[in-house]
């Protein structure tokens, strides 16, 4: 499974945290959703941390899906 890429996020001055996905607007946190993903995304893979949040990343399980009896 490729990692994901093409992530950026901008913290604005009121608080608000922009995620972008090759510079599209992906998310926007406020409040305390900001704040967790502020000190989450600094502990960990920026990339991954902002796939995860903005739920475009994909669980490695499509292909088995795709094949799967009742799926055909």
């Amino acid at each position: 499974m490729p990692r994901p890429h093409g992530f950026r996020y901008e913290q604005r001055g009121d608080g608000t945290v922009v995620i972008t996905h090759h510079q599209r607007a992906a998310s926007t946190l406020r409040g305390s959703r900001a704040e967790k993903f502020l000190a989450e995304v600094m502990s960990g893979d920026e990339q991954l941390v902002m796939a995860r949040w903005t739920g475009a990343y994909k669980f490695g399980n499509e292909r088995m899906a795709r094949n799967h009896p009742r799926n055909r």
